[in-house]
């Protein structure tokens, strides 16, 4: 399903609930990823839920424009707004992975008012420090060349093969190869621009807005993934209302790696919600 947002279209995964009174759940997935990324997802979550899975721009279906302005937090998070709009009024839970983290948490930043609860994984609030978001554009760059002069192909096997989604190969070889597939079929431009307009050392450090995230808000991350549990330990203590949950025996894709533990986490913390 396509969204008309106001400058771009954004493809939709859309999950109705039967009943007519439901909770609707957006979820956002990483850089490289895209709506399909949760199908396996939510069949382990809540049944009397209906749920979204947006392709954000640049991504699967959704449009991959050439202005690196349309990319920026500022346009992401209007762009969010609208889809959000679309399919309700109420307040709703927004579940973000990796990049998606970072925009469903700018999202928040923005229009805590409209949430009722909020699910990081494997996310970060941006880099506050001045050198090291420098260090982090100078990385991005060398990521966004090896994007121009590599096929897709070879770039997503690369961007696989990082230390960061090393314990991926424990799965089986047919889910992997899956997630693999389904990463090629985006654009070389939508990831480019994701990067120069998103990226982790572009976009605005939030650390000082995160008391403004009034919902209930939880953190995962994986026990072998050291670095974003170290973040997220930090983290927990700046939003109001917040808990961090480890999960063992997974890194960075939790929920690629540990969809049942995934799905038993987050049920969980949707049962406090009431």
């Amino acid at each position: 399903m396509i969204i008309p947002t106001s400058k771009v279209k954004i493809n939709v995964e859309y999950f109705p609930s039967p009943e007519k009174e439901t909770t609707i759940v957006f979820l956002l997935h990483g850089f490289t990823g895209s709506a399909n990324d949760w199908l396996e997802i939510i069949p382990n979550l809540k049944k009397n839920f209906s749920y979204v899975a947006v392709d954000l721009i640049g991504h699967g279906k959704s449009a991959s424009p050439k202005d690196v302005g349309l990319y920026s937090e500022q346009a992401l998070v209007w762009q969010l707004d609208d889809i959000f709009n679309h399919f309700t009024k109420n307040k709703f839970i927004l579940i973000g992975y990796s990049m998606g983290g970072r925009a469903a948490l700018s999202y928040a930043t923005h229009f805590p008012e409209k949430l009722s609860g909020l699910v990081l994984e494997s996310s970060n609030a941006g880099i506050a420090n001045e050198k090291l978001r420098a260090e982090r554009v100078q990385n991005d760059e060398k990521i966004i060349k090896m994007i121009q002069e590599k096929s897709l192909e070879e770039f997503i096997e690369f961007w696989m093969n990082q230390d960061l989604f090393a314990s991926l190969k424990n799965l089986p070889k047919e889910k992997l190869l899956r997630s693999q597939k389904s990463k090629v079929k985006g654009q070389k431009i939508g990831l480019i621009n994701s990067l120069k307009g998103f990226g982790t050392g572009i976009m605005p450090p939030l650390h000082k807005m995160l008391h403004l995230v009034k919902c209930r808000t939880l953190l995962i991350t994986g026990e072998l993934d050291t670095k974003f549990t170290q973040i997220n330990v930090e983290l927990v203590n700046l939003f109001p209302s917040a808990k961090h949950v480890v999960v063992n025996n997974a890194s960075h894709n939790v929920h690629l790696e540990k969809a049942e533990e995934f799905g038993k986490v987050v049920t969980e913390f949707w049962e406090k919600l009431k």
